[in-house]
């Protein structure tokens, strides 16, 4: 699950490699300050609001160019701020619900991928894949990095990746090739299923949600830049690896490589006799699947949102549950389990939508959406989203939780697209395309830094081998962008 406000520690085999996430705050301080600035904001920006009126084409009122006027303002105070995350949830006032129903919904996706872990089918599938591949390891990359990207692009895999490094890299290292070949099959592969996400609740469904509109709304956009990013990502990480295979010297790790062998290949002979899917397993994977099929037909077809898909996660829990005979009490702790792990995006979420109830309170939020139009409004739509992809990118390495970054962004920079003439959904898949490459090297997300350090990978040498990666990423997604904004505002 992508997001780093959910484990916000590295592993404990990351405490031998520098702590270069300590030197950052999390994302929960980072949001929490927002809150504060954005409050003291409120006494200098002047006071705002454009006239609302309601889109029947996109079902949704909007703001109405050329109606912005000064209003009497109404600045933020110590109880404002305080109030500020509970009014993320919902309003205290009048109890309306703001962002309390995608925080519900992401508990019951959580306890969901609880009882699933617990059935332990999804690591059994890796290891099976992993044994398959022996003897013609090198077409172990296309499979693995694809499979890892499916995970990534369907339920946010992230820091789930982090226990198959120790599983991986003695079968990499024992193939002949070094031990950052492994990490990027991991990181890579998961990362790139993140920046293409199409149904990831924890990306594309949260802020389509923030921007008001179906996820399905840019699905086409999406695929291709998955499939396009995952056949770049693959095809350079299958030449590094055949590069070093033939020549250890040209690795970017070449003067740890024997530490490396004699690290992860101690004991490896050892034959793990849990690596082969059974019959239970086998249905539980499908069942997973189809659990994620059902949802976007039902969102697509069936007008579902947060409590239905809800609805839908918490009964494939526990019809998985039953199928795999957890019992009673093993089913409701992997599922408590599971909501646990996930408590700390759903508190995110409200944290973040927090500063744009601080924002709409304070009546500023119109006067930054006009100054914003006036200045990228008058833009092409290409410029228009060449622009939000570069906003987004800055904004990533500061708030590297991709749920925490949709809600706090998508607000203000989704309606930019209404003055814009470019889709909302260019504009969400503009800003998980830049999280999602931003967290291949970010240093305050605890997936990059613990995979490496599991990987025993020095994090200057991780941006040695992947600056050119992402360098590539950014021209196509850029180009992807700039031509879908060209062809029509992206919402196909």
């Amino acid at each position: 699950m992508s997001d780093a406000s959910k484990q916000e520690g590295t592993p404990d085999e990351a405490t031998e490699a520098p702590d270069l996430q300590s030197r950052f705050p999390t994302a929960y301080t980072i949001l929490f300050l927002l809150i504060i600035l954005v409050a003291a904001l409120t006494w200098i920006i002047p006071a705002g609001q454009y006239d609302r009126e309601m889109n029947e084409e996109i079902g949704r009122e909007v703001a109405v160019p050329d109606t912005y006027q000064t209003v009497e303002a109404n600045p933020q105070g110590l109880v404002d701020v305080l109030l500020a995350p509970i009014g993320g949830f919902y309003d205290p006032d009048s109890y309306t619900a703001n962002a309390i129903d995608v925080a519900l919904f992401v508990l019951l996706l959580g306890g969901f991928l609880g009882v699933v872990n617990a059935t332990g089918s999804i690591d059994t599938g890796m290891r099976s894949a992993m044994r398959a591949m022996e003897g013609r390891e090198i077409w172990m990359i296309p499979i693995l990095m694809a499979l890892f990207a499916i995970g990534g692009t369907t339920y946010g895999m992230a820091e789930e990746t982090l226990a198959f490094y120790a599983i991986l890299l003695p079968v990499v290292l024992r193939a002949g090739y070094d031990a950052v070949t492994g990490v990027a099959i991991i990181l890579i592969g998961a990362g790139i299923g993140v920046l293409g996400s199409t149904i990831n609740p924890f990306a594309t469904i949260i802020a389509s949600d923030a921007a008001q509109i179906p996820f399905t709304d840019g699905m086409i956009l999406r695929f291709v830049i998955l499939i396009g990013g995952l056949a770049i990502c693959i095809a350079y990480v299958m030449r590094y690896a055949s590069r070093v295979k033939s020549e250890r010297d040209r690795s970017v790790v070449a003067r740890q490589w024997d530490a490396h062998e004699r690290h992860f290949l101690k004991g490896d002979d050892d034959e793990d006799s849990g690596d082969v899917l059974t019959g239970t397993q086998k249905v539980i994977l499908l069942l997973f699947a189809a659990t994620f099929v059902v949802m976007i037909w039902g969102v697509s077809s069936q007008g579902w949102w947060m409590a239905k898909m809800g609805a839908l996660f918490l009964g494939a829990a526990i019809l998985i549950g039953v199928i795999a005979r957890l019992g009673e009490k093993r089913l409701t702790g992997a599922f408590l389990d599971g909501a646990r792990d996930l408590l700390g995006v759903a508190l995110v979420i409200g944290l973040a939508r927090g500063i744009v109830v601080v924002m709409e309170n304070g009546r500023i939020s119109d006067t930054i959406l006009h100054a914003s139009a006036e200045t990228l409004g008058e833009l092409s739509s290409v410029a228009f989203i060449s622009a939000m992809f570069g906003i987004e990118v800055g904004m990533s390495f500061f708030v590297p939780s991709s749920s925490g970054l949709a809600v706090l962004s998508m607000p203000i920079l989704a309606p930019l697209a209404d003055f814009a003439g470019v889709g909302r959904a260019l504009v969400v898949t503009a800003y998980q395309s830049a999280s999602g490459l931003v967290n291949l090297i970010n240093p305050t997300f605890a997936v990059v830094i613990g995979g490496l350090a599991i990987g025993r990978v020095p994090y200057d040498r991780w941006i040695v081998f992947v600056l050119p990666l992402l360098l590539i990423l950014t021209v196509f997604i850029m180009g992807s962008l700039a031509v879908a904004a060209w062809a029509g505002g992206g919402t196909a």
